[in-house]
Formats: structure tokens, C-alpha cells, sequence
């Protein structure tokens, strides 16, 4: 199995004298919060969740992005939760980074290390606790489910990065590569949350205009990122978000592997009724 790097715990505090001019922009269109802004200062506490900070990276805002929420919690040791998710509705990607939390899904644990990942479906049962001395870091990617007449509801998994063999993307000689958790086919699967490597060189080579929102989030390398006409320097730790038809290319920078954690919204009719209600036929 591979072993990947990931990012440093987000916190800490700039100390007086440093320039409060930096590289975090907010647009029509994306916006892009560097790992340097998440201070301790900018963190969140959650509901029923103990010894744990959220940083809230990206929420439904209307008229921008809208299908859902992304979280960087930071689990000390012996916090967690019992009761973690407020939406019956919601379903859930965990994504870890940092640590050692222990997942449990329906009354069966699982222990999850850096590069765990686990999807959950809405309406399930499940807590976090970190049992361990360390402080613990995950992503937790938050949508509501859009269930279909005849399509099953997925079910819950666990995996992670160093088991997903990266699929080349065509015609690129392997410098492109997705690591795919769910099967794009699978139309169960209302959001897909992939890792996208890039090897030193490698790109983007057209500007990608869709209808899928994104967040992206800077697991290891650095690399330019095309975000609709400005192209920005990001690099681990660094979060972008980007609304429906936003376009977007990179170019991976440096001698190592550029690779982002990947949202989008995916399967689904686009609703048409105000407040995004599908009406009843």
C-alpha cells in the first residue's frame, strides 16, 4: 500500500508585526482560504460534540455555492461525539488527515488513521471518539441526500487512500490520476469526494466550465490553480471553493505529486421549482 503525506494541523495565531495582507479572496464566483487563515481565532464549536473545533470552510450560501458544507474538525484527545449530525437528512464524508479517530457506524467501530475514509448515508447512526493522546484532523463533508423513486439509498463503507488504486485520466501518460471512492456509475451516489494527483508537470490542459460545484482542498505539493480568470498559487492546507460554471484548470508546481481532496455534486436532475424543491408529478 502507498503512504501519502497530508497536511499540518490548522490553528496557532500570527504574531503582531505580520501583515495582514494575504493571499485568501472571496468572488462572485470562488473563493480560496489559505491554511495560514485558519487560526485558532476563526475556529468553531459544534453541538454535542466535546474537546473539538470545527473550521467551517465552506457552507450553502444562496447564489453561490449551494449543495453543501465542508468542515476541518480537530478532535482532542478523549473528545468526539455521540450525537454528531443535527440533519437526518444530511449523509456525510470523513476524510482523516491527522491522528487516530474511532468511527462507529450502526454499533460497529472501525479505527480510522491518516488517509481513513468513510461515507455515510443519511438517516444512519454513528459517533466519533478519539481515544488516543493526539489530537486528531479530518475533513467532514456535509449534503443533503436527493433520494430517488427506485434507487436505493447507498450504503455505509470505510476504505481509504492507500487502498484506491488512482485511475489515469485518458490521454495524459499518467501525470492526471483520480482516486475514485465510489464508482461514477453508481447512481445511488448523489456526491462524489475523489482524490485528484497531479504529477510535477502535469495540468488541467482546458479550462473545465460545469455544472458541478467544487471544493478542493491541497493534500501535498503546490501547484497554479485557474479559478474562473485569476490563476492563484495554492499549496497544502490551502482551500478553494468554487460555485456551478466557475472555470478552472491547474498546472502542478514543484518536485513532488500535487493532490486535492475533491467534492462535487453529481446524478441528478437539476430542480427547477424555487427554493430547489423538486414538485411532485
Amino acid at each position: 500500500m502507498t503512504s501519502h503525506s497530508y497536511p499540518i494541523a490548522p490553528g496557532g495565531l500570527p504574531p503582531q508585526g505580520t501583515s495582514p495582507e494575504g493571499r485568501a479572496r472571496f468572488t462572485e464566483a470562488w473563493a480560496l482560504i489559505p491554511a495560514d487563515v485558519m487560526t485558532d481565532i476563526v475556529s468553531s464549536n459544534l453541538p454535542h460534540w466535546e474537546a473539538t473545533r470545527a473550521w467551517v470552510l465552506a457552507r450553502p450560501m444562496t447564489g453561490f455555492s449551494e449543495s453543501f458544507a465542508h468542515y476541518l474538525m480537530q478532535v482532542a484527545a478523549g473528545g468526539g461525539s455521540r450525537s454528531p449530525e443535527p440533519d437526518i437528512n444530511a449523509e456525510a464524508v470523513l476524510f482523516v488527515t491527522g491522528g487516530v479517530i474511532w468511527l462507529t457506524i450502526d454499533g460497529a467501530a472501525q479505527e480510522l488513521t491518516a488517509g481513513g475514509y468513510a461515507f455515510i448515508p443519511p438517516g444512519t447512526a454513528w459517533q466519533v471518539t478519539n481515544n488516543s493522546s493526539e489530537a486528531a484532523v479530518f475533513h467532514w463533508i456535509r449534503k443533503h441526500y436527493v433520494a430517488v423513486e427506485g434507487i436505493a439509498t447507498p450504503p455505509a463503507f470505510v476504505t481509504s487512500d492507500s487502498e484506491i488504486t488512482p485511475n489515469p485520466m485518458p490521454d495524459c501518460d499518467g501525470v492526471w490520476a483520480t482516486s475514485r471512492f465510489v464508482d461514477p456509475d453508481d447512481l445511488r451516489h448523489d456526491m462524489h469526494v475523489n482524490i485528484v494527483t497531479f504529477q510535477p508537470g502535469g495540468m488541467i490542459p482546458f479550462a473545465e466550465t460545469h455544472v458541478m460545484e467544487h471544493a478542493l482542498f491541497v493534500l501535498q505539493g503546490h501547484g497554479s490553480y485557474l479559478l474562473n480568470t485569476d490563476w492563484v498559487e495554492v499549496g497544502p492546507g490551502d482551500m478553494m471553493w468554487l460555485r456551478a460554471f466557475c472555470p478552472q484548470a491547474c498546472i502542478a508546481k514543484g518536485d513532488e505529486p500535487f493532490r486535492y481532496l475533491l467534492y462535487k455534486d453529481v446524478n441528478r436532475h437539476m430542480p427547477l421549482s424555487p427554493g430547489g424543491l423538486m414538485r411532485a408529478r
